[in-house]
């Protein structure tokens, strides 16, 4: 294991699901620590939500957000107990951002709890429920789907930008309701192979969400940063920052601007040997492997693929 170049990387909202993470539990307590240490900061029952659901409640933007959190953290902390390597870099989508920051010792984990539970209230509060929406777009390029979103919006007078570059030929629009929609029967028209509505109520990452960022500006203030112990690239500008008032500012911008995941993958794969996909889920695994085919990917979901990623490094 010695010499490896490893990236770890933490997946975002989307990846949750009632009972994940429960074959980890069995046989790790850091598991159901994780979520304690959680659900003392929130004041309700974090694992409780995770195992026995209801899917509506875990799906609420601000309790999905530190659970999201509580879960890539907890398989992060097993991960390392069982390694014991260093990467060479940190990196999340979107929310995952906030776990690659308190793996870098730069945001403690309690402020971090706090602080995206207050970001989900916030972008709640930015859009109404039923009057944002996304869609992931699949098979068109990326300045084909940004030209006929900025048409859509000078013509209908709606709100529909690109946010999420997550690979060649797979990029996530979102703005107002009206505006996704229209979007999507333009971008079909224009050759896109699927549109597909994605189940979340909130337009993240679109320009809806610029009054969330300026309440989420304040609110960092008080929140303590330190200079990450190891470098962690940001979704804004797929660069890494030391100083903290730099992090903070690239936390607000991330709130209303694209992530950049293809250039974050790209960023953080040359040089490396393997990326390691910590959390719930394998979204951020296939991506990768999309974006760089030459980099060994592994995604942690379960303790299986975790012996599976230990085994290939002897």
């Amino acid at each position: 294991m010695d010499g490896m170049n490893i990236v770890v990387v933490f997946p975002g909202q989307g990846s949750q699901s009632i009972g994940m993470l429960a074959e980890y539990a069995e046989s790790w307590p850091q598991i159901e620590e994780t979520f304690k240490q959680a659900s003392d900061v929130l004041g309700y029952d974090c694992w409780d939500i995770v195992c026995n659901g209801p899917v509506e409640k875990l799906n609420q933007t601000e309790i999905t957000q530190p659970i999201m959190l509580a879960a890539d953290i907890a398989v992060m902390r097993v991960m390392t107990e069982q390694c014991m390597l260093t990467p060479m870099v940190f990196a999340g989508h979107s929310l995952g951002e906030y776990a690659a920051l308190v793996a870098a010792e730069s945001i403690d984990f309690n402020d971090a709890i706090r602080l995206v539970n207050k970001r989900g209230q916030l972008m709640q509060a930015a859009v109404p429920e039923g009057e944002g929406a996304m869609a992931a777009i699949i098979g068109l390029i990326d300045d084909v789907i940004l030209d006929i979103c900025k048409k859509v919006s000078e013509d209908t007078g709606e709100v529909v930008d690109a946010v999420n570059f997550n690979s060649p030929g797979q990029v996530v629009i979102a703005g107002s309701t009206a505006g996704v929609e229209a979007a999507m029967v333009r971008l079909k028209e224009e050759g896109a192979k699927r549109a597909l509505p994605l189940p979340v109520s909130v337009p993240s990452h679109s320009s809806l969400m610029k009054p969330a960022a300026d309440e989420l500006a304040i609110y960092l203030k008080d929140i303590t940063i330190n200079t990450p112990k190891i470098q962690v690239i940001h979704n804004v500008d797929a660069r890494s920052h030391d100083d903290p008032d730099a992090i903070r500012d690239a936390l607000v911008k991330q709130l209303y601007n694209p992530v950049q995941w293809t250039h974050t993958i790209q960023i953080i794969t040359d040089g490396a040997d393997v990326v390691v996909e910590c959390g719930p889920g394998k979204v951020l695994g296939g991506l990768t492997r999309r974006i760089n085919k030459e980099v060994k990917s592994f995604s942690l979901d379960t303790p299986a693929s975790l012996q599976k990623f230990l085994d290939s490094m002897l």
